[in-house]
């Protein structure tokens, strides 16, 4: 039986399959049609991409010319009169939206409303965290909470679907595109794509202030080889059912309306076109009932793949593996009429991936209400509720990395900052910020303003650029502490930025040296999308401060930190490398016969520390927290964890208690440990409480060679920590 995330009435039913009996052919392939503002999709290219593309074959010299003149919507408001586009993506503003939607509803022939997506990935104008910083917060209420107010604000422009969440499990820090997601962890991405569903979603998408999210990119694509963008991903079975599928299952679970397809291919099978993945897991063993997208152009690029011959091949093994939305490739378009009239694909495909793109066009409510009210956006965007929000969510999300005790600061010091990024609002948003807007940010300077301090700046260094040491030395020359922003510009994570060197680039590093010559105290923010190879900055850095890409208030919730209002309690989800060539690199790699060690002959690389820069989990606190007393025991189907925790500093804090298991002895290589439970707890200072967490007896299943999912019993060892290195530990012999 199909899982759907929202019902379709029988009076619905009924109107779907009479409208299915009214089109032609033309209209039902119309309806699978996504079209979005540029060749790549949905969002603007600069003039320089678009000849490169042109030179490259990737579009057509009429295609350049028509994007050139900025005729395309002209174009596509006959293309919508006539019932040849069912979705638009990138379109931005609601008076557009609701344009586009009355020639739909009111000028075409069935009067089929359209519905608008757009990749609100981290917020539409009120802009959260990057979800790589967000996930640091081991908080679920927070990534619901912070995806419910970007649906608000989304539904308040039209838009009616996102492109979000992104739970591809990634573990290469080059590949740009790990700020989109939830890091290393499977468990961890597994929860917090059921709370970005919640979010999103809510308990009915067709509400005003809801909308549907799409789970993508089924599947694999953070395991792109060498972390370039696009590349293959090749694993054995058992590591994608293990590591990759289980977000997208828990996604499945908790309703999600949509899927995207990711653009790699998996083992020599394009996803796009896999019919074991959309159709035997997708469909078949999770039955999954909702609309499946393409990833932008993917179904052309399946030429390039090598596995069809022309883009009619390609628009057939697409919608016959599953693909009910073409997104911006055409192929459909172009040729899918050719293919039912001469019998190639049977009219009931066609027929179902309609149905499924009517049946959620039903729930989003737009049948009854298409249009958007256009006075409700401007009075909720960054609104003081919105604004709260995004506060805490930055300050939740901030990782302390070292610190000697220079933090939290005094508001009586003299504080001179150096570093470009300090002072660059649109900087401050990060990859993906839809609709926000760099003059309504908060940058570090902006929150130092806002306390009125006796601060002083000068950028001394550019991000890419050449490193001042005049205007170092002129900068901080009264000052009693520094605070360096050092990093990567917002474009250099995400889509198509995937890098080989992930340290600091340019002369950045110089400068932090030349402080340190200077003998200036001082504190180094990092701004990032991604995990950064920085061993020398944390050598010699007085504090250190994971900042990454944290929205529209960036720069208050930073010096909510820096300056003790908040006592930071995130913890990293994505391991840090001393070096770019260490990656891959995470905490849960499987056990080896010559585990890494000082011997010779052990798994390590010779010219690196045997340890990771920072561990899975890792993150300082204001405060210190002491664990004792682990007990388990098993109850039923579950074991159930008790652990004491005490706060042993003098300031009251927040601490992410985390638990791992490590299967001892069992038929196939297991992890050395891997994250099954996790919660927060708040102390006061001197306070100690008692946390209680279960690990489900199913999730320390595993597959055999045979493909066969199994428990075996035997001894079990559960640690309770701070983080992954967590010594406390005991062992428990679990049953089957």
């Amino acid at each position: 039986m199909e899982k759907l995330s929202f019902t379709v009435s029988a009076e619905e039913k009924e109107k779907i399959e009479t409208l299915i009996a009214k089109m032609t052919v033309d209209e039902k392939i119309g309806q699978l049609n996504q079209v979005g503002p540029s060749p790549v999709g949905g969002f603007e290219i600069s003039l320089k991409e678009k000849k490169l593309m042109l030179h490259e074959g990737k579009i057509t010299k009429e295609e350049f010319e028509r994007d050139l003149q900025g005729v395309q919507w002209d174009t596509r408001e006959s293309d919508v009169r006539d019932g040849k586009i069912g979705s638009f993506l990138g379109m931005r503003g609601v008076e557009k939206c609701n344009h586009m939607q009355r020639i739909a509803v009111e000028e075409s022939r069935l009067g089929i409303p359209l519905f608008f997506g757009l990749d609100v990935v981290h917020g539409l104008r009120t802009i959260f965290p990057i979800p790589l910083a967000e996930s640091c917060s081991f908080d679920e209420n927070l990534f619901e909470q912070t995806a419910s107010i970007a649906a608000k604000e989304a539904a308040a422009t039209g838009i009616k679907l996102t492109f979000a969440p992104m739970i591809d499990v990634c573990r290469d820090a080059r590949w740009g595109r790990i700020a989109e997601g939830a890091g290393e962890d499977t468990y961890l991405t597994s929860r917090f794509a059921a709370a970005k569903v919640r979010g999103f979603q809510g308990d009915d998408i067709a509400k005003d202030d809801k909308i549907a999210a799409c789970a993508k990119h089924f599947v694999a694509y953070g395991a792109a080889i060498g972390g370039r963008d696009y590349n293959s991903a090749d694993m054995s079975l058992q590591t994608l059912w293990e590591t990759y599928l289980p977000p997208f299952k828990n996604a499945v679970d908790s309703g999600v309306a949509s899927f995207m397809t990711s653009f790699n291919d998996l083992n020599g099978e394009p996803c796009t076109t896999s019919n074991y993945l959309l159709k035997d897991i997708l469909r078949g063993k999770w039955a999954f009932g909702g609309a499946v997208i393409s990833d932008s152009g993917a179904i052309g690029e399946l030429i390039e793949h090598g596995t069809v011959s022309d883009r009619s091949e390609a628009a057939n093994q697409a919608l016959c593996a599953g693909i009910d939305i073409d997104m911006s490739s055409m192929c459909y378009t172009e040729n899918l009429k050719n293919a039912v009239l001469k019998g190639d694909i049977p009219v009931e495909v066609l027929d179902d991936a309609v149905r499924r793109v009517l049946r959620l066009k039903f729930a989003l409510g737009l049948f009854d209400h298409p249009y958007t009210d256009e006075s409700a956006g401007e009075s909720m965007y960054l609104c003081d509720e919105h604004i709260k929000l995004a506060r805490d969510a930055g300050r939740r999300s901030i990782v302390l990395l070292k610190n000697d005790g220079i933090l939290p600061l005094g508001s009586d010091k003299k504080i001179a900052v150096v570093g470009e990024l300090a002072a660059i609002r649109k900087e401050m948003l990060g990859t993906w910020a839809a609709m926000g807007r760099g003059d309504e940010a908060v940058c570090l300077l902006d929150g130092l303003a806002e306390r009125n301090l006796s601060v002083s700046y000068e950028e001394c260094c550019k991000v890419d650029g050449t490193f001042d040491r005049a205007a170092l030395e002129k900068a901080v020359k009264d000052a009693d502490i520094v605070i360096a922003a050092v990093g990567e510009y917002a474009d250099m994570s995400g889509e198509a930025s995937s890098l080989c060197h992930i340290g600091l680039h340019g002369e950045q590093e110089k400068m932090l040296l030349a402080l340190k010559e200077l003998g200036k105290p001082f504190v180094t923010v990092l701004f990032n999308g991604r995990p950064l190879a920085v061993p020398k900055a944390v050598e010699i850095s007085n504090a250190l401060i994971e900042a990454w890409h944290l929205g529209s208030q960036a720069g208050n919730s930073i010096c909510d930190v820096l300056f003790g209002d908040y006592n930071p309690s995130a913890r990293l989800t994505a391991t840090f490398p001393n070096h770019s060539g260490e990656c891959p690199i995470y905490y849960n790699h499987v056990s080896t016969g010559r585990p890494t060690s000082e011997i010779r002959h052990s798994c390590k690389y010779m010219d690196a520390p045997l340890k990771p820069l920072f561990p899975f989990g890792y993150g300082l606190s204001y405060t210190d927290y002491q664990y004792s007393d682990l007990s388990l025991s098993q109850n039923n189907d579950r074991v159930d964890i008790s652990v004491k925790v005490k706060n042993t500093g003098k300031l009251p804090g927040e601490e992410t208690v985390q638990v791992y298991v490590r299967d001892i002895t069992a038929s196939k290589v297991r992890p050395v440990k891997e994250l099954k439970a996790f919660g927060k707890v708040w102390l006061s200072a001197g306070e100690e409480k008692t946390v209680k967490l279960s690990v489900p007896k199913d999730s320390l299943k595993f597959y055999d060679m045979g493909m066969n999912c199994i428990f075996e019993s035997g001894d079990f060892e559960f640690f309770a920590g701070h983080d992954s290195t967590a010594s406390l530990s005991k062992v428990i012999y679990i049953e089957n």
